[in-house]
């Protein structure tokens, strides 16, 4: 996936959400949080390109359980470049370069509240990447190592199993996993998150790895402003087709706030 993508960003959002908390404040304890975003970026002039990301992700915990499912799409046009007439000589159009999207839950029973052990299912789906579409379940031991009023930190691990599509071969991949996950977040200020998420799922004919950072700033109990670095890699590509093992995408999103 080669393209130019120049860089005038209009951002704008309305989606549900559910991010900005005073401290002193619990949720509900018998509903759902979540969070949702939407981005859209637009270039004219010299060079063009359009680009749509959207992300939803509800959550539901008490005592004794903890539920949450998630949902991203990111669908992009830019001038791609490339021999598409086979004569030699390297040419640009103006089509689609980005069409992805995943889904993806989770449910976990709590033995304390820092022991868990969580069932979780992932799939997606990207028409730019070596896989046409990877789905993966696994069974997982979940521990909280940090759960301060500002600071929180937990981490998943466990056995699981893979299937997957090539998209260069068509051959349809399956076999046991590894999966591992890291979340991490603290308040800077009494308006302003930082986060980090990692997840890996490794197996015996590819390891995907994806790790999500950013940093959101509430403007007040309905909106916040977010800005992300997402960077995902598959370690099983066809190289000579110049395919890259990593793909990134920055985000500027607008977040709606609800409870």
């Amino acid at each position: 996936m080669r393209h130019r993508t120049p860089l005038l960003l209009l951002a704008l959002a309305c989606a549900p959400a559910a991010f900005a908390q005073e401290a002193d404040e619990a949720p509900p304890a018998d509903g759902w949080t979540g969070t949702g975003e939407l981005g859209f970026a637009l270039s004219r002039g010299n060079a063009r390109s359009e680009s749509l990301n959207a992300r939803l992700a509800f959550g539901r915990e008490d005592e004794q359980w903890k539920h949450a499912w998630h949902a991203a799409a990111l669908r992009a046009k830019g001038e791609v470049s490339g021999d598409f007439d086979g004569d030699g000589v390297a040419e640009e159009r103006y089509e689609l370069n980005a069409n992805r999207y995943e889904l993806g839950a989770s449910s976990g029973y709590k033995f304390d509240p820092r022991n868990s052990v969580i069932g979780s299912v992932r799939y997606e789906n990207d028409d730019f990447s070596p896989y046409e579409y990877q789905a993966t379940a696994s069974v997982n031991y979940g521990r909280v190592f940090v759960d301060g009023e500002r600071t929180t930190f937990s981490g998943e691990i466990g056995p699981g199993y893979r299937r997957a599509r090539s998209l260069e071969t068509g051959e349809v991949e399956s076999g046991a996993i590894l999966r591992g996950k890291l979340d991490f977040a603290h308040r800077l200020t009494a308006n302003t998150e930082l986060f980090n998420v990692l997840l890996v799922e490794s197996g015996s004919d590819n390891t995907f790895a994806q790790n999500d950072l950013g940093i959101a700033v509430a403007m007040n109990e309905a909106f916040a402003l977010k800005a992300g670095l997402q960077a995902r890699h598959n370690t099983d590509v066809d190289a000579a087709s110049g395919v890259k093992k990593t793909d990134t995408l920055t985000t500027l999103n607008l977040v709606y706030s609800f409870r």
